[in-house]
């Protein structure tokens, strides 16, 4: 029987509730987070013991470095999709896998899988989350559809050598204490390569059936139509469009928009444009979404100003900082003083500090300079300035903002410093130059320092869940380690198991610590029972090595819950996963893995399987 310690029995009873209200879903995730902390802090305030554990240790998680840990990588993170870094080598391999999409990504995970063998599989993840979030954005894809995936591949291939995971040499340097066992570098790799092959099976073909796409809520209220602004591009001296030819009638520098005019002089040059070179002097009126108007903003070199004069040489308007360039989308008011009015006859920059980059008009798409277009109540603006200059535009009463439109422009000219920073911050973690938590910590503070985020910016990437989850979770740990709960249920199980066939009793050490391991964490639960494995091996009379390796691979089969292990954590936030996800998604590939381990383990070691 268990110990009648209440604070252990407590303990189990508000860690199985909070895995069940997280399942539910019913309160948010933070709340349920809260309530199971508060929880643990009344249990061992009204029952003390010789524990010695109080508010000082329970919340001692919110310190943890795994913790600051993955705050830092989502900041990092968000770096690089602030400066859209990662967009070019995602339009490449895009672009080569055109005729197949499904190629873009199925390579990027095999290589993931072999990669994470040989290094610590956290930074793995963290390398490649921004490749595979630009490339679902790229295909149009929720990213909700390759990160999970990603997380689960890395854990795979990190079960197949002796340092793909820092559970793996965990687990081998308790072994190497309590017994004779000494683990090598492939010591474990055939029985890991089968487990590897069949979890990534159910990864490629099963997983995509399971997973649902996830949106934040702004991209939920953001209209996915590809509806078309009429915008003008002045070419200056220098301009990067400056002497492009056109090739077959159409442009090949804006192969993103549609030409509509290039009004040269007085002259109007009209499709199609046939041995038409563009020169300084003229404007290009073209029709393109806001995508590839941003796309035209955001570039080192932009093919437009934000600047609200078309000789931006000569104007006195500073421009804004690309870094701080927002667009945001406003609707011409009834009864606006804009009516009848062109851009340039409405003095809106002089009052707003703000530029019109585009205009769209539901009605008809008028084949004229911007310019020269008479805005209309209903017309839709495409404005560009400064995060400030656009909220003062909720008090204008000449447009309506429409506020969820609001978004900063990537200031795609930062893009190799934060391409440098990251690639020094995975380099030094996975050498093991300096820890992982130190790497990510310098690459914040030089992401900001770059100026690659602001200080908003990176607050905005911490999600209040993942915090919230991981404090409370340590605290769980903690509080069952100290009680002696995952003792006591390990004892009652070899009790319980003393006269089993060989291949039951690892089943079953497989089934314990596999639960555990995605109740707690998987290098706590590998710590508590590597020890008991070696005695349930001693006792029984059966290899330990396979004991030992059981553990090894139960404690990574962290697929059901997004606090078992830390790249579950890293890819939640930006996959906008639900606790339930990981549930629906990872659990029969838990499953699928016990039982190819119960059935491959016996023969794996020599040993009956009856």
């Amino acid at each position: 029987m268990l110990p009648a310690d209440p604070a252990m029995i407590l303990t189990l009873v508000v860690i199985v509730a909070t895995i069940v209200l997280y399942a539910l879903e019913r309160q948010p995730m933070e709340y349920v987070a809260l309530g199971s902390l508060v929880a643990l802090l009344a249990i061992f305030t009204a029952f003390p013991g010789d524990s010695g554990i109080g508010p000082a240790e329970l919340l001692a998680g919110f310190a943890n470095p795994a913790l600051v840990t993955v705050i830092c990588l989502l900041i990092v993170g968000q770096g690089l999709f602030q400066t859209d870094a990662l967009e070019k080598p995602a339009q490449l391999i895009i672009t080569a896998t055109r005729r197949h999409p499904s190629l873009a990504t199925a390579p990027i995970l095999i290589a993931v899988a072999v990669i994470s063998g040989f290094l610590n599989n956290t930074p793995v993840v963290v390398m490649f989350l921004p490749i595979l979030s630009a490339i679902a954005a790229a295909q149009g894809k929720s990213s909700a559809r390759l990160l999970m995936p990603l997380s689960f591949i890395a854990i795979l291939g990190g079960m197949t050598t002796l340092i793909g995971s820092s559970t793996n040499l965990l687990v081998a340097d308790v072994a190497a204490r309590v017994s004779d066992v000494r683990l090598g570098f492939f010591s474990f790799t055939g029985l890991g390569l089968i487990l590897a092959c069949v979890g990534s099976l159910y990864v490629f073909f099963v997983m995509p059936f399971l997973l649902r796409p996830r949106k934040t809520m702004a991209e939920e209220l953001r209209p996915s139509s590809g509806k078309q602004f009429i915008a003008q591009i002045p070419i200056t001296d220098g301009h990067p469009l400056e002497g492009t030819q056109a090739v077959k009638g159409l442009f090949p520098a804006l192969k993103n928009m549609t030409v509509r005019l290039v009004q040269r002089g007085e002259r109007p040059l009209l499709p199609p444009f046939e041995n038409v070179e563009l020169k300084a002097g003229d404007t290009v009126i073209v029709a393109a979404t806001r995508s590839a108007l941003t796309q035209a903003l955001a570039q080192a070199r932009p093919l437009m100003d934000a600047d609200g004069d078309e000789n931006s040489e000569a104007s006195d308007t500073p421009t804004p900082p690309q870094r701080s360039l927002t667009l945001a989308e406003a609707v011409v008011a009834p009864a606006s003083r804009l009516s009848g009015r062109t851009i340039a006859q409405s003095g809106f920059h002089t009052e707003t500090g703000c530029v019109v980059m585009g205009v769209q008009r539901r009605s008809r798409m008028p084949r004229m300079a911007m310019t020269e277009i008479r805005l209309e109540p209903g017309d839709v603006l495409l404005i560009a300035g400064g995060a400030q200059e656009i909220k003062r535009l909720r008090t204008n009463r000449d447009v309506l903002l429409l506020d969820w439109s609001a978004a900063e422009v990537p200031p795609r000219r930062l893009a190799p410093r934060a391409l440098a920073i990251f690639a020094v911050m995975v380099t030094l973690a996975a050498t093991g130059l300096v820890p992982i938590v130190t790497a990510s910590l310098a690459a914040t503070f030089a992401m900001i320092a770059a100026g690659c985020l602001n200080v908003r910016q990176a607050m905005r990437a911490v999600d209040s869940r993942i915090f919230m989850l991981i404090g409370a979770s340590i605290a769980s740990a903690t509080a069952l380690e100290v009680t002696g709960g995952a003792s006591a249920i390990a004892d009652l199980l070899v009790a319980q198991l003393q006269d089993m066939p060989p291949m039951v009793i690892l089943s079953a050490l497989y089934f314990l610590v596999m639960l555990l391991t995605n109740t707690l964490s998987n290098n706590a639960t590998a710590v508590l029972l590597t020890p008991i494995a070696v005695n349930m091996a001693v006792q029984t009379d059966l290899p330990v090595e396979a004991f030992v390796t059981c553990v090894i691979f139960a404690a990574n089969s962290s697929f059901a819950s997004p606090i078992g292990y830390q790249t579950n954590l890293i890819v939640m936030g930006p996959g906008h996963y639900r606790f339930s996800d990981f549930l629906i998604a990872g659990a029969p590939l838990a499953l699928l893995l016990w039982l190819t381990f119960t059935f491959v383990a016996p023969i794996y070691y020599g040993f009956a399987m009856l």
